[in-house]
């Protein structure tokens, strides 16, 4: 489906799990020049579809677009808001949750307060420019201090790994970097009992 917002039109896959009623939304969006299909993405979908969860893998406008680059921060921000607004209204009455891999992880960190989700996930979350430790973005991070953030990344990731202490869950993939190449499964032990609480709920 197609959803406008104020940066042009997304793209939204929606997955619900047969003919039950979901339990939860999850939206899962990608990183800066990558898509929808990144595999990290799809094993955590089909792991929320099991648990019998909706989940809305969205496309954002600037890569609809055909950009590889997302701009400002505000106007990505932005539009994810009205994405998140217009799916709540294709998924009524769940809890919803919000999620993505890199730059999607720091726009759902960002928004999330916002948004007025339960949860967030983080997949292969950013901390700094690869060398660059002092720019951190650990603040992004923390931005949603009462909301469950949990994170996902690779223990060879020159992005940086978060620490314990900056979100209520951080799970390191061994011998990954910031795309990952294997490892989908810890990546699923990981994500599926923090799923399984809004499945719950």
């Amino acid at each position: 489906m197609r959803i406008e917002t104020s940066g042009g039109p997304a793209e939204v896959e929606l997955d619900r799990p047969g003919r039950n009623k979901p339990t939860f939304l999850l939206v899962l969006t990608h990183g800066s020049g990558g898509g929808v299909d990144a595999k990290d993405l799809l094993a955590v979908r089909d792991s929320a579809v099991a648990l019998g969860g909706a989940v809305a893998l969205v496309t954002q406008p600037y890569r609809v677009a055909g950009r590889r680059a997302p701009g400002k921060a505000e106007a990505q921000d932005a539009a994810w808001l009205e994405i998140i607004a217009a799916l709540r209204k294709k998924v009524r009455g769940v809890p919803v949750i919000q999620g993505g891999r890199s730059n999607g992880a720091r726009v759902a960190c960002r928004t999330a307060r916002a948004a007025k989700v339960r949860g967030v996930l983080a997949l292969s979350f950013p901390l700094h420019p690869p060398g660059k430790p002092e720019k951190s973005r650990r603040d992004e991070l923390l931005a949603p201090a009462d909301i469950e953030v949990i994170v996902v990344n690779g223990a060879r990731d020159p992005f940086g790994i978060p620490d314990a202490a900056d979100a209520t869950e951080v799970h390191v993939i061994a011998g990954q970097a910031h795309s990952y190449r294997a490892g989908f499964e810890d990546i699923v032990a990981a994500v599926t009992p923090w799923l399984e609480r809004w499945s719950t709920t």
